[in-house]
């Protein structure tokens, strides 16, 4: 269908038929709308055999303007938080990495995915660097890139999904596509984007795109010298760049490489969730927080993903994202060490 079209004509129709998706999920009011109207458009589209690839740079900016979006939700309130629960928080995410290290280990014991492929698929975040390690220890890279964005569909689907049928979707709230923004608050936003990119490239961290204009912004944000300003259509097509990039992944070729497999990985990640929802349950008592709030906070992987989840629903944004942070840079300084060792225990060793 796609092979006689030209690359213009095929992005031309992936835009068209995203607009439309988006909409439809718009008017379902379907939280993170903007999100995954574009990753199910890209996957329809990737499975009937279109060739597109998002650039890099594309890629990189929209992950540097969901960190900046992701810093604008930090306030001292959330500060505080952190710091009155900072045992509580690297607990929970200790555990979970624990959690997707054990699933790892039992999936390679047993031989359910070949090598090493599920100790690194397994991970919950820094799937770029987890990509990389695996490659230097002989592992598919395929199945285990497969496995790390599945996982981040998965997590964004069903978080979307409950919000929706817990009504606290806010899709609907009155949004100025055209206001005019201030210029020194955007000028003062797009520097921070820039400048923190450049940081997250020179000290090669991954998802040092996102994370870079984050903790810089955040600590910006905290002490209150920066008011981040971030237009609607700017953001709109951050999120539609992003559902690209994860949707595009799940071409033919791959589902039929991994068909044999994918109930098992699909297992996994459910396991991996329910662990991390009881996880969720468990802080509705302990901090007098509500379960989606709990929830999305939770979720192992696909920060960008809950961060627009969670910004277009009626949930505590600051405690979503300050708890999705703190993940996200453990993650990137523990997660592939971890991954490393249960693969070394495992008798496998880089090439």
């Amino acid at each position: 269908m796609f092979a006689r079209l030209g690359t213009r004509q095929q992005w031309a129709l992936l835009l068209i038929a995203s607009i439309a998706v988006t909409a439809t999920l718009r008017l379902a009011t379907l939280p993170g709308a903007l999100l995954l109207g574009p990753m199910a458009t890209a996957i329809a589209f990737a499975i009937g055999g279109v060739k597109l690839a998002v650039p890099r740079r594309a890629y990189a900016m929209a992950q540097g303007i969901v960190g900046a979006m992701m810093a604008g939700a930090v306030t001292p309130a959330i500060v505080q938080t952190f710091l009155h629960n900072w045992a509580l928080f690297f607990s929970v995410v200790f555990a979970t990495l624990v959690a997707s290290g054990v699933v790892g280990w039992a999936m390679s014991r047993w031989h359910v995915l070949p090598g090493t492929a599920a100790i690194w698929g397994s991970s919950p975040g820094a799937a770029s660097a987890m990509v990389v390690m695996a490659e230097q220890f002989g592992a598919d890279v395929r199945i285990v890139a497969f496995m790390q964005y599945l996982r981040v569909l998965c997590v964004a689907l069903s978080a979307a999904l409950i919000a929706h049928f817990a009504g606290a979707s806010n899709t609907h709230a009155a949004t100025d596509w055209f206001a005019v923004p201030d210029p020194l608050r955007l000028g003062e936003t797009l520097l921070l984007i820039g400048g923190g990119m450049v940081v997250g490239k020179l000290l090669r961290l991954p998802s040092g795109a996102m994370l870079g204009p984050l903790m810089i912004g955040a600590v910006l944000r905290g002490l209150g010298l920066i008011d981040i300003m971030l237009p609607p259509p700017l953001l709109l097509v951050a999120f539609a760049t992003i559902g690209w990039v994860v949707g595009l992944r799940f071409t033919a070729e791959i589902l039929r490489t991994v068909a044999a497999k994918l109930p098992h990985m699909l297992a996994s990640i459910l396991l991996l969730m329910g662990f991390c929802a009881l996880i969720a349950w468990g802080l509705t008592h302990l901090l007098g927080i509500d379960m989606l709030t709990a929830y999305l906070a939770t979720s192992p992987g696909g920060a960008d993903s809950i961060a627009i989840i969670a910004a277009s629903t009626n949930v505590d944004l600051g405690f979503v994202l300050a708890f999705q942070t703190v993940r996200l840079i453990i993650v990137i300084l523990i997660g592939p060490m971890i991954a490393r060792r249960v693969a070394r225990a495992m008798g496998h060793a880089p090439s």
